[in-house]
C-alpha cells in the first residue's frame, strides 16, 4: 500500500488491529520509494469500496485474456482516491496499449515519490490496514498530494520481476 509522499513521517508506537482484534503485521513507519511511470488499463467504480472494489476486480478479470492478446501485462494493481471514493482495478502493461477492450479505461500513471506501508498477512486484513494507514497519515500530518493511492501485492511484484 502506497501513500503519496512529500517529506519524512514520524515513528508511531501504536499497534493496528485487524477485524478479529489481533495485531496486524503492518509497517507503521513508511519507507519512501519512487514509483515508476506506468501504463495502466483499468475498470473504474465510484462509491463505497467495500462493494465496488470486488465488482471492479471481477469485471477486470473478464478482460484479462483479451488484454493479454495484444499487450504484455506486467502487473496487477489498484489505484484509489479516498475522498471521491474512486476505485480502479487494473493491470500495468509494458507499453501504451495497442488495443484495449471496450469498457476499459487507460492512463499513463505518472508515478512519483510515495510512502510505502507493508502489510504481511491475509488479504482479509487489507481493510483494517488501510484504515490504520489513514490514521497514521492523519496523526503524523504526512503531507499528501492530490493523486491516487496504490495497492499491490508482493506476489505480483515478484512475478513481474521474474518475467523481466
Amino acid at each position: 500500500m502506497y501513500a503519496l509522499r512529500d517529506e519524512k513521517a514520524r515513528i508511531l508506537d501504536s499497534q493496528g488491529l485487524n477485524a478479529e482484534g489481533e495485531a496486524m503485521k503492518l509497517t507503521e513507519e513508511p519507507q519512501v520509494v519512487a514509483w515508476p511511470q506506468t501504463h495502466y488499463a483499468f475498470v473504474e467504480r465510484v462509491g463505497p469500496f467495500q462493494t465496488n472494489a470486488p465488482q471492479a476486480w471481477k469485471s477486470l478479470h473478464t478482460f484479462i485474456a483479451e488484454i493479454a492478446e495484444h499487450n504484455q501485462i506486467t502487473g496487477y494493481m489498484s489505484l484509489y482516491k479516498m475522498g471521491p471514493m474512486i476505485y480502479r482495478a487494473g493491470v500495468s502493461v509494458a507499453a501504451h496499449p495497442a488495443v484495449l477492450p471496450e469498457g476499459l479505461g487507460y492512463t499513463q500513471f505518472s508515478g512519483g515519490k510515495y510512502s510505502r506501508f507493508v502489510l504481511t498477512g491475509p488479504y482479509s486484513d487489507l481493510g483494517p490496514a488501510t484504515g490504520r494507514v489513514m490514521q497514521i497519515i492523519s496523526e503524523t500530518k504526512l503531507p499528501l498530494r492530490d493523486d491516487y493511492f496504490i495497492e499491490t501485492t508482493a506476489t505480483i511484484r515478484e512475478r513481474r520481476r521474474k518475467q523481466n
